[in-house]
C-alpha cells in the first residue's frame, strides 16, 4: 500500500464552467483565459502567486504561442518564481498532471505545485505541414480537433468506433445506454438544486466571461452552457451515429471549452492554505493502463485496478466514483466488470453531461469527487477515465481528518 505525502489543500481548487463548443468561450485563448480565471481565483483564495514554485500546464489543444507553456501562464498568474512541464494526454492529462505535481513534492523539488489543465475544443487550429517534395511541392494539413476525433492513425478508426467494439464486446444495447444517460442527467440535476449550491463549492457564479482581449467582461454564465438535457422519447428517436451500432449521439459527450486548477503541497502547507484546515485530502494511488486497439473504453477498468491495488483499497472501499464517460457504454461495462454500483457512480455530474472540453474535464471530475467526499463526511474517492490512444489513468484520493 502506497500513502504520498503530498495533499491537496482542501477548497485550494476551482473549475470555469463548461461550454459546449462554438459558445461562449470560442474566441478565448485557453492559456490565458486559464490564467485569468487562475489569477481570480488565487486571489478570491487570498494565495500569494509567489508562493508557488512549481506549476503544470495540460491542454491537447494547441493554441498560438503554445510552445511556452507552463512559464508563460505561471507568468501571467504573477508566480514568476514556477517552473515546470506542459503535458499532453489528451482526457487523461487531469490525472497525468496531478501526478507529476505530486512526484514533484515527493521528491522535494518543490513545496507549492500549481496544476492548471485547460482546451478550446472551438475553432481550433488547422494545421499545414510544408513538404517541397510533395505532388507539385504541397504539402499535407489537418484540422487538429476533427481529424483526430474521427481517425486514430494507428487503426484508421474513429473515436465511436471504440464504443461500438466495446458494446459488442460485451453486448451493451442502445436502450440501456439511453437508460444510463437519464440516470446521469438526473444526478447533474443535484449539482443545480438550491442555486447550483454543489458548484458553487468550486466554481465561481455567476462566472464573467472575459472578452478576447481579457480588458472587459463580455457577459456571465450561470452555470455550464450546453449541458446535456434529453427525454426518454427523444432519445428513442435517435439512430444509432454508425451503421449497425448502438450508439446514438444523445449516449455519448460533446466538445467543450474550459478550464481548471489544482495546488498540490505538502501536508504542512495544505493546512495553511485549506479554507477548512480540519480537513485533509490525501493521494493513495495512481493507475497507468493501456488496452487492445480500438477499445478505449475499457482501459479505465485496469487503470482504476492498478490504482486500488497501489492505495490497497478495493473498489466496495470507495465512498464514490467518478469517470470519464464519453460514451454511456464507458460505465456500463466498468460496473460490470469491477462491480461499482452502476446508479452510485457520478454523483452531481460527469462528463457524458457538462461536456468534454479534454484536459481539464479530469481535473474538474477530481475536484467533484472532494467535493462529494467532503459533503459525505469523508472517505476514500476513485476516478478513472479512458484517453485517446486506449489508454486510461486512474487516482484513488481520501478526504478525512486532519
Amino acid at each position: 500500500m502506497t500513502r504520498y505525502t503530498a495533499e491537496i489543500p482542501y477548497g485550494a481548487y476551482w473549475s470555469t464552467p463548461f461550454a459546449r463548443w462554438q459558445g461562449s468561450f470560442a474566441s478565448l485563448h485557453s492559456v490565458r483565459f486559464a490564467a485569468h480565471v487562475a489569477k481570480n481565483e488565487l486571489a478570491k483564495r487570498n494565495i500569494d502567486p509567489q508562493t508557488i514554485d512549481y506549476g503544470v500546464l495540460g491542454f491537447s489543444v494547441p493554441q498560438q504561442h503554445a510552445f511556452y507553456g507552463l512559464p508563460w501562464l505561471t507568468g501571467l498568474v504573477g508566480a514568476t518564481r514556477a517552473g515546470g512541464p506542459t503535458m499532453m494526454q489528451a482526457c487523461a492529462t487531469g490525472v497525468r498532471t496531478l501526478l507529476a505535481a505530486a512526484q514533484e513534492i515527493e521528491a522535494g523539488m518543490a513545496d507549492v505545485a500549481l496544476i492548471v489543465n485547460c482546451d478550446r475544443t472551438s475553432n481550433g487550429p488547422h494545421l499545414y505541414y510544408p513538404n517541397p517534395r510533395g505532388a507539385g511541392g504541397t504539402g499535407s494539413s489537418e484540422d487538429w480537433v476533427l481529424d483526430n476525433f474521427g481517425c486514430d492513425p494507428l487503426g484508421g478508426h474513429s473515436m465511436v468506433q471504440t464504443a461500438e467494439n466495446v458494446a459488442a464486446k460485451h453486448r451493451v444495447t442502445t436502450s440501456q445506454q439511453h437508460e444510463l444517460v437519464l440516470r446521469r442527467e438526473a444526478q447533474y440535476d443535484d449539482a443545480l438544486k438550491d442555486d447550483s449550491a454543489f458548484l458553487r463549492r468550486f466554481m465561481t457564479l455567476p462566472f464573467e466571461v472575459p472578452s478576447g482581449d481579457f480588458r472587459k467582461i463580455a457577459g456571465t454564465l450561470d452555470g455550464d452552457e450546453g449541458a446535456s438535457r434529453s427525454t426518454a422519447e427523444g432519445l428513442a428517436k435517435l439512430k444509432p451515429a454508425a451503421e449497425g451500432g448502438t450508439v446514438t449521439f444523445g449516449a455519448q459527450t460533446h466538445p467543450a471549452d474550459g478550464n481548471a486548477g489544482i495546488l498540490v503541497t505538502t501536508p504542512e502547507r495544505a493546512k495553511a492554505l485549506s479554507k477548512d484546515p480540519s480537513i485533509a485530502v490525501r493521494l493513495h494511488g495512481f493507475g497507468l493502463a493501456r488496452t487492445e486497439l480500438a477499445y478505449m473504453p475499457e482501459a479505465m477498468i485496469p487503470a482504476a485496478r492498478r490504482a486500488l491495488d497501489q492505495a490497497g483499497r478495493g473498489i466496495a472501499d470507495m465512498t464514490a466514483i467518478k469517470t470519464h464517460n464519453p460514451f454511456a457504454v464507458n460505465d456500463i461495462v466498468f460496473a460490470r466488470e469491477t462491480g461499482a454500483q452502476l446508479d452510485a457512480m457520478n454523483n452531481y455530474g460527469c462528463s457524458l453531461v457538462w461536456g468534454h472540453p479534454q484536459a481539464p474535464m479530469g481535473t474538474r471530475a477530481i475536484i467533484e469527487l472532494v467535493e462529494e467526499l467532503a459533503l459525505r463526511g469523508g472517505g476514500y474517492g476513485l476516478f478513472t477515465g479512458c484517453a485517446a490512444g486506449d489508454t486510461a489513468m486512474a487516482v484513488v484520493v481520501e478526504v478525512g481528518d486532519r
